[in-house]
């Protein structure tokens, strides 16, 4: 009985350690609602030198499902500054309905995350009004220092040197077989 206690602990261990090192870089993950053409915004109080990167996703209601579906029309625009700073603007991006966005906080402070939506022919900004339908936005922030982020992403980065380093070889071989070709054409 005793090894099989044994057997089934490592599973349970190593859960726990996936958990830690899931939890290692804060993430923020929420939802809200975006109703008519008033942004959402909310505060982020950001030390020094702190990269953020932000996914969002948005969905607009369908009336005939009463669910929340993706409308390639719908974009958002996404607008960050520093209160302490007189609303300095870091960030001014409009983007589809899926995207990211990325900043690093110059100095410590209190910075306002804002997105607005905006609707391409008919709806939007500057529809008087006109817009139809509630907006789930969807967001995850990752707040952490440059290098936590950026080394999630040196795996990616390697994935396309190794990439371009085959695509050159290939070229080669190319090369080689034309060069082959003119010999062999410039005999007969």
């Amino acid at each position: 009985m005793e090894t099989r206690s044994r057997r089934s602990r490592p599973p349970l261990q190593l859960l726990n350690i996936l958990l830690i090192l899931a939890l290692a870089l804060p993430t923020h993950g929420l939802y809200f609602y975006l109703e008519g053409l008033s942004p959402k915004c909310f505060y982020e109080e950001l030390p020094k030198d702190t990269m953020v990167v932000g996914h969002y996703k948005a969905e607009q209601i369908d009336p005939n499902t009463n669910s929340f579906v993706q409308n390639p029309d719908l974009g958002i625009l996404v607008t960050v500054e520093e209160v302490f700073d007189n609303d300095h603007r870091v960030v001014n991006t409009k983007g589809s309905s899926t995207g990211k966005f990325t900043f690093s906080a110059a100095d410590s402070g209190d910075h306002r995350i804002c997105f607005l939506p905006s609707m391409a022919g008919g709806g939007g900004w500057f529809s008087g009004g006109q817009y139809t339908g509630a907006i789930k936005l969807t967001l995850d922030l990752a707040i952490g220092e440059t290098s936590q982020i950026e080394s999630t992403d040196k795996s990616k980065i390697q994935d396309i040197v190794q990439k371009v380093k085959d695509l050159n070889g290939r070229l080669q071989d190319i090369r080689r077989e034309q060069v082959f070709q003119r010999v062999c054409g410039s005999m007969e």
